[in-house]
This record gives structure tokens, C-alpha cells and sequence, in this order.
């Protein structure tokens, strides 16, 4: 697990094609079926046995996915879960090689349990049966196969203390206790807990180290709310006299720097860009020297820092186009499992043999996507209203040209997160329809240096939505979309932004889908969950705290401007959704209902933030795409023909 950090809170010939044919408008595709974009992937997320000798992967049993194990190079493939509800969406290999481990929660309420797989015998052992405990997974260590580091809140439902876990007995020590104020953790080469991130009461937070299980913590290096979002450890050295992390102090783009652990001194800056945060960094699972670090600008741009794997990251990616990621490798470090992301295609999966350089074809995730016409993803650019460079996507309907387009505006949640190139199944669904999708990376997205990120502190509903509009109107202005047939669609904060557009600026768009966003800030912030009191004061900073502020947080609130609505809502929740809860869909709806607005509510009893389930992303996505063919035009799959 420690191989691979991802740290993240364009082809010349293909964009002269596309410009070449920009000005066709060639015969509608072919519709794609809901489920070959939303149903279950075929094969995904494989992941090689430490020892290299066995292949597992995720597939359906029945309609619902588990984990799948294949002895490399046969053909033996067998499901080594049961899983008959929700699905199994993160899984990982012991480093014995002889279990396969997974995380469960029920119905979306994100209270995660670890279950542990015996290939030899098939038997499931939870090894955390305890009701209302939240389990992260902190590391484990090739060199201790029978041990891994985990993390609960069992003693406080406020913070995740550390815990040991012997994989054979299954008992678990107290390694690390939280005082209340930690919200990650860091282990040295040894499996030993050496670093913490403390929150501060100003926002930011101070990195701890402690020479040992026993020893007194110190603080190393302090980063204020500026530097919050995107600075962060990375990993220790071998020897652990030093830390790599990721570091804005004094520059603008978080950077990769070595620190040595006991002056606090920055020995190294290991790689930066003016502009774009590190993306992701690779690091070796036995020496712990950085091999490789990714900026993600407009694609994906990997710099290969360990002269070692040039020659192979150089073959890799000539295997297929798109953005490739190395998914994990075995501990001989000689079989890589690659994947490439496209944005007009499936994700497709290697096996890459270090010491013969060739690579194995897997899977494609989604092999059907094959069977029809997808639309490419562009990279796009303009300027915000107080002179901003923004980016962000867009995504055109094949064959209906590029001009008077109804058009989606799909905005990400987090925030604090970004679009990216490659394959969206929504951009893919949207266009397919007949409907341009727009992507915008508003101020507070990341990946663009802190002063992007901190302009979106306390522009909820402010200028994170200036942005979002100045997109419509960049679009409208360049001749794309009809000003007439403009949607907003959303999830999370995405689904926030979607009530936004239909509060305060009902005359840009016809019709808003929110699933799982907020409507109030004030009792969005009051209810997070308990392990998120830590990150309250970060909230605060970058929302408003609704104990000093709460006019302002009524005024950036759909709730309380609900009498603005002019259009036609479709609204989603799950009702087990702990980050943003059901009483956010429902304050809304019954106000609409109050006023006799048009809406449609779906509430998902057996979901969380998201929907996990298919037969249930299949409802909502058959109910959205008939509500926006109504009022974009454009054509659409009768529900009928979905399997729910």
C-alpha cells in the first residue's frame, strides 16, 4: 500500500481531428443503455498478490459486486465473496497473500467494518464487529504480513484512535491514542505510528512526530489555514530521519520537499510547478525514495524522478493512449498493474513484466462501452469576472454539431476536489443524449495552487457560483449552448450548487437535478458527523460558522430564497447519508411543496452520500434523464427498459 501515494484532498493530432469535424454535423449515434453506463462494471480495480502469484478483481455475483481471485496466467477465476446487498467497493490484499480484505457498511451510513477472506477455506471473519465504529485503514507493511495498522473511533465517536491487528488471532492493541484533535496519521518503515495531523483552532494544521510507539510527541511544522488543503506528509524516509511532504509555505502550488525529521528543515525540493499542485507521488516500497510525481493539469503529467523505471513508465505509455496510473505492483517489484483512463472509451488494465518489458491486455472495465460511439472530453478555458483564469471540460453531443446546443452544466462535489480528463460516465450520458456537458473547476477546486483554492473561502453561493455562471455565459457567448436550454445538475456540493442556480439565479437555467446537496449551510454545519468535529474550525474558515454568522449563512442558503424558484426541480437523497443528511432534501422540498413548485423527490432508503447500489443509480439516473429530456429536449431511454 505504501508504493503508490495519492495525495490529492493533450494529443496534437486528436484536437486537429477534432477540429476538423467540428463543423460536420454527422448522423446521431446509436443510444447508450443506462446500464452500460451505470450499471455494474464488467471487471475493475485488479490488484496483484504481494507474492505476485495470484490476480484479484471486482466483478458481479448475481448482479452484485465482489471480489474475484485468478491464479496469474490460468484461467481459474472464482468469486471469493458473498456479498448480496450493496456491493463491495474497497478491497485490498494482506500481505500474507493468503487473505483478501474489504470494508462494509450498511445502507450508506459510512460506519465501515474490516472483513478478512481465508482463500484457502473462503471463510469471512469481521474482524470489528462493533456497532457504530467508523475503521479506517492506516498502512500495512510488506516486511510484517501478519500485522496491519487500523484506525477506529470504538472509545470516542469524536476521533479514530490507532490500533494494531494481528491478522492471526485477530486481537487488537492501542498504538496510538487520539487527543481529540487528529485526523490522519503516519507510519515510518517499521509499521510504527511516527507522525499525526492535528487540527488547529485556527484552521490549519500542525504536523506531530514522536521517535517511537512510547515516545513524546512534538510538533515538526506548522500550516496555517492559507496552506491547509494542500500541504500534507507524505511518507518517511527508510531510515526515518526524514519526511517527504507536500509544502505551499512561501510559494503559491503545493511542492514536494524532503524534510529532515530532526532540525525541521527543508533539505530538498523534489518537484514543483508554478501553478499546479503535485498531483500524486509514487514511492518505492522498499528503498522509500520517490520514484515518479504527477502534476494534473490539463491531462495527467507524470515527472520520473528514479532513473530505474524511465525506460519502463516510457513503454507504459505506449501501450494504449489516455492517462495511464500504476494501480500497485507485487513485492519483488517486478509486476506492475497499470491502468489507462480515456476520455472516449473504457478504462483498460495491463499486467506489465519489469524484467521482459511486455505488458498483458486484462480488461477493459466497461467492454461494452466498445459497442458505441463516445464523445471526446476537451480541456476548456476562460476568465471569471474579477480576472481569474478558469478551467474546466466540455463534452459534445456526437453528430449535432457545435452551435445552439441545449446544454448541462455538471458541477463537482467536494468542493475541494476537481474534474478531470478521461472518462466520465455523465459527460458520456449527456452527450449521448444530445446535450453539450460543461464542466467548470470554480475557485476552491484543487490542484491549482492555493490562491485558486483560497479564493473560494467563504464564496459558497458567492463567487465559486460567479464562476459557474460566468461558464454558461462564456458558452453561450461562444455560439455552444441555446441561453434557453441550460440545466444544472449536481452531487454533494455539486447537488448545492444545482439549488443555488435555481435560487438565486433562476433565469440562467430551465431546470436543476441536486442529489445529496445541502440546503441550508446552518444545519448542513451543525449535523456533520461527530468524527468531523475536528474539522469544524475548517469549515468555519471556508463556509462560516453558523454561531457567529448565521445571517451570512442564511443568505448563501437555497432554503431561505426558496420563493426565487422558477423551475422544475428533481431532488435525490439517501436517507443514510451521515456527511449531508436527509433533512437537508426534505427542509427544501416541503418549502417548495409549500409553494407549489414543480418538483420531483426521490428518497433512497438504503443509501448514503452517493448511491452504491445499481438498481438504484439506475432509478435515479432514469428519472433525471426523462426530467432533462422534458426540458431540454433531446431523447431519452424509457425507464421501462432498465432492469431494477
Amino acid at each position: 500500500m505504501r508504493s503508490l501515494k495519492r495525495v490529492f484532498v493533450a494529443g496534437l493530432l486528436g484536437g486537429v481531428i477534432t477540429i476538423l469535424l467540428s463543423s460536420c454535423v454527422t448522423r446521431e449515434p446509436k443510444l447508450i443503455p443506462r446500464e452500460v453506463l451505470f450499471g455494474n462494471p464488467v471487471k475493475t480495480a485488479p490488484k496483484i498478490s504481494p507474492d505476485g502469484k495470484l490476480m484479484a478483481y471486482l466483478a458481479p455475483v448475481e448482479g452484485v459486486l465482489n471480489v474475484w481471485v485468478k491464479t496469474i496466467g490460468a484461467e481459474d477465476d472464482r468469486a471469493v465473496t458473498k456479498d448480496n446487498n450493496r456491493g463491495i467497493r474497497r478491497y485490498f490484499w494482506a500481505q500474507d497473500s493468503k487473505h483478501i480484505m474489504y470494508l462494509q457498511d450498511v445502507g450508506g451510513n459510512e460506519n465501515w467494518r474490516l472483513y478478512a477472506v481465508d482463500l484457502g477455506t473462503e471463510g469471512v471473519r469481521d474482524l470489528t464487529p462493533f456497532e457504530g465504529v467508523q475503521v479506517r485503514i492506516v498502512d500495512t507493511n510488506k516486511h510484517y504480513p501478519n500485522e496491519m495498522l487500523i484506525a477506529m473511533n470504538k472509545e470516542n465517536p469524536r476521533s479514530h484512535d490507532v490500533y494494531h491487528l494481528d491478522l492471526t488471532s485477530g486481537k487488537l492493541r492501542l498504538v496510538a491514542k487520539n487527543p481529540g484533535n487528529i485526523v490522519g496519521w503516519v507510519t515510518d518503515a517499521n509499521l510504527q505510528v511516527r507522525g499525526a495531523m492535528a487540527a488547529t483552532a485556527e484552521g490549519g494544521f500542525d504536523l506531530m512526530v514522536r521517535e517511537n510507539d512510547g515516545a513524546d510527541w512534538r510538533r515538526l511544522v506548522s500550516w496555517d489555514a492559507e496552506n491547509s488543503l494542500n500541504s500534507g506528509p507524505v511518507s518517511f524516509s527508510k531510515d526515518g530521519k526524514f519526511i517527504y511532504l507536500l509544502d505551499s509555505r512561501e510559494v503559491n502550488a503545493s511542492r514536494l520537499v524532503k524534510m529532515e525529521v530532526a532540525s525541521g528543515k527543508v533539505v530538498e525540493v523534489v518537484a514543483e510547478d508554478p501553478q499546479y499542485d503535485v498531483s500524486d507521488v509514487m514511492v518505492h516500497p522498499d528503498t522509500y525514495k520517490v520514484q515518479a510525481v504527477s502534476f494534473t493539469k490539463a491531462r495527467k503529467e507524470w515527472v520520473v524522478l528514479d532513473e530505474s523505471i524511465k525506460d519502463d513508465f516510457q513503454r507504459i505509455a505506449k501501450l494504449d493512449r489516455g492517462d495511464f496510473f500504476v494501480y500497485n505492483r507485487d513485492n519483488a517489484d517486478v509486476t506492475w498493474l497499470v491502468g489507462f483512463t480515456k476520455d472516449n472509451g473504457p478504462v483498460s488494465f495491463y499486467a506489465y513484466d519489469r524484467k521482459t518489458k511486455r505488458a498483458t491486455f486484462l480488461f477493459d472495465h466497461r467492454p461494452d462501452l466498445r459497442n458505441y460511439t463516445l464523445a471526446p472530453m476537451e480541456p476548456i478555458s476562460f476568465r471569471s469576472r474579477d480576472g481569474f483564469t478558469i478551467h474546466g471540460y466540455i463534452t459534445y453531443p456526437p453528430g449535432k454539431g457545435r452551435k445552439d446546443l441545449p446544454m448541462v452544466l455538471n458541477v463537482h462535489g467536494g468542493p475541494w476536489y476537481r474534474d478531470s480528463w478521461g472518462y466520465n460516465p455523465e459527460a458520456q450520458w449527456f452527450a449521448n443524449r444530445g446535450w453539450v456537458c460543461l464542466q467548470v473547476n470554480f475557485r476552491g477546486s484543487t490542484g491549482y495552487g492555493k490562491k485558486f483554492l483560497n479564493a473560494g473561502n467563504k464564496e459558497w453561493g458567492g463567487k465559486m457560483h460567479d464562476d459557474l455562471v460566468d461558464g454558461v455565459k462564456w458558452a453561450i457567448k461562444q455560439g455552444i449552448a441555446d441561453p434557453k436550454r441550460v440545466a444544472i445538475f449536481g452531487w454533494s456540493y455539486g447537488g448545492y450548487a444545482a439549488l443555488v442556480g435555481a435560487t438565486f439565479t433562476p433565469h440562467l437555467f430551465c431546470c436543476a437535478v441536486d442529489a445529496c446537496g445541502p440546503s441550508n449551510l446552518i444545519t448542513f454545519i451543525r449535523s456533520v458527523p461527530p468524527y468531523w468535529s475536528s474539522l469544524l474550525t475548517i469549515f468555519h474558515k471556508r463556509i462560516g460558522d453558523p454561531d457567529t454568522e448565521e445571517e451570512f449563512l442564511k443568505s448563501r442558503s437555497p432554503l431561505f430564497k426558496v420563493d426565487q424558484i422558477e423551475i422544475p426541480m428533481l431532488i435525490a437523497q439517501g436517507a443514510n447519508d451521515p456527511r449531508v443528511k436527509q433533512a437537508e432534501a426534505e427542509q427544501i422540498v416541503e418549502a417548495m411543496k409549500e409553494r407549489g413548485i414543480d418538483y420531483k423527490y426521490m428518497l433512497f432508503p438504503d443509501e448514503g452520500h452517493g448511491f452504491a447500489k445499481p438498481e438504484n443509480r439506475l432509478k435515479f439516473y432514469a428519472a433525471a434523464e426523462e426530467f432533462l429530456a422534458k426540458h431540454l429536449g433531446g431523447r431519452f431511454e424509457p425507464a421501462a427498459s432498465d432492469s431494477l
